[in-house]
């Protein structure tokens, strides 16, 4: 397993990384995709052919109810389909919760259906409120991400409310 901060990855690091995620996710990977990755801490799970896996911590703001919360959402979660079911992601997300819990009031991420027992396994949990996105015209609401959305709860978040409304930062390609 590598630690490395988005900016210590060289244009072939990323071209790599991109052409493995890109392969991971059966070419549903978009550029904005990739872009939402970028800028925080990847986990990069590897073997002698390259990399086999991959999860990424992002900073953004989350709004639950009035209160904004720093948060580290999580992104790309992958691993490469002749290494899965060997605990690469488990490995890959333990890493992910460890710095989501050092580092951040709140821990949140998309869930994929085939993604959603990884989580769930390791603690993560659905926000149960509706969820939206403060947008350049104001806040929108997002319902079809409704139930998609799962927080990993810190110290600080421990009696957080999950059934409030949860909005988040405005960004190109999906937003949650």
């Amino acid at each position: 397993m590598r630690l490395r901060h988005t900016h210590e990855l060289t244009d072939d690091d990323r071209a790599a990384l991109f052409a493995f995620l890109d392969e991971a996710f059966a070419h549903d990977f978009e550029a904005s995709d990739f872009d939402h990755a970028l800028g925080g801490v990847h986990v990069i799970a590897e073997d002698s052919d390259g990399v086999v896996g991959h999860a990424s911590v992002v900073q953004r703001q989350l709004i639950a109810g009035d209160d904004v919360h720093r948060v580290g959402y999580v992104e790309a979660v992958a691993v490469a389909a002749r290494m899965r079911r060997r605990g690469i992601g488990d490995v890959l997300m333990s890493r992910i919760d460890e710095i989501v819990l050092a580092a951040y009031d709140l821990g949140a991420l998309g869930a994929s259906d085939d993604g959603r027992p990884l989580y769930l396994r390791r603690g993560w949990e659905p926000w149960t409120g509706p969820l939206g996105t403060l947008t350049p015209d104001g806040v929108v609401m997002t319902p079809d991400d409704d139930g998609g959305v799962l927080i990993l709860r810190t110290r600080s978040t421990q009696h957080m409310d999950t059934a409030m409304r949860l909005l988040c930062d405005w960004r190109a390609g999906d937003v949650w």
